[in-house]
């Protein structure tokens, strides 16, 4: 019994520091990992064809809430047939006087976003501003990928921060806080999504990076998110984008 007990304990902590080691999936460059309702290499192919033209003032760089919002390249199914965006006030209210690159693609995570980046999406463009809002997509486990720690997805923000300065070191960013998910302030992800903006704020603070966090205007007073704000509890209505246009406005108006 002794000679077991005595395997038995260097044995876990053997797969203690195996788990402990593994490696942050989230700074690790990728293109597309799930199945969505568009063609995301479609998008990717159209982006890399229209930013020179498009020669944007402002770069939106996010998951499905700012694929969804609107503008360019505009919003299409997998098939290639247009979609109306769920915030065009919203996006009218903040955008209409300025050229504007969307690269928000459905289900991205920050690999996804390296990826992205690394193949050139930003390559030739002078944009004043960029505008980050990922994460999101890091809190979630699926069959195709795990869900990342608070300290990971800051890292893979980080990553994405440091090619934009990279790849545009005379370009603004505007760093979001992960918008609230899920309507009770209970739920697990809540506290994986706060944790995370923590993080954030304090990194973005450190590196003197503009950093917006419209989460406690999204909830209401007792921390639920309603679907007057996120329909599905994710992806803002047009009222949920008017919150964050309203954010935005003051970064822009110095353009």
């Amino acid at each position: 019994m002794r000679n077991l007990i005595l395997f038995i304990v260097p044995f876990f902590l053997l797969s203690s520091l195996h788990l402990k080691q593994e490696p942050n999936n989230a700074i690790v460059p990728v293109p597309k990992i799930e199945e969505d309702n568009y063609d995301w290499w479609g998008r990717h192919a159209e982006i890399m064809a229209t930013k020179d033209s498009i020669d944007p003032e402002i770069v939106l760089i996010g998951n499905s809430i700012t694929h969804f919002w609107g503008g360019l390249p505009q919003l299409k199914d997998r098939n290639g047939k247009p979609l109306t965006p769920r915030g065009p006030q919203a996006w009218n209210s903040a955008f209409k006087d300025y050229r504007v690159l969307n690269l928000g693609f459905g289900w991205d995570r920050t690999q996804n976003v390296l990826w992205r980046i690394d193949h050139g999406e930003l390559d030739g463009l002078n944009p004043k501003i960029v505008i980050v809002n990922i994460g999101t997509n890091n809190t979630s486990e699926t069959k195709n990928c795990r869900k990342n720690s608070a300290s990971e997805i800051l890292e893979g923000i980080k990553a994405v921060s440091d090619r934009i300065q990279t790849k545009l070191p005379r370009t603004k960013i505007i760093l979001m806080a992960i918008f609230p998910r899920e309507e009770s302030p209970a739920h697990p992800r809540r506290a994986l999504i706060n944790d995370t903006n923590v993080l954030l704020a304090d990194y973005a603070k450190k590196q003197n990076i503009a950093f917006i966090d419209i989460g406690p205007k999204m909830l209401s007073p007792d921390g639920t998110l309603s679907k007057e704000i996120a329909g599905d509890f994710c992806h803002p209505t047009e009222k949920g984008y008017q919150i964050w246009a309203d954010a935005l406005r003051p970064f822009l108006n110095d353009l």
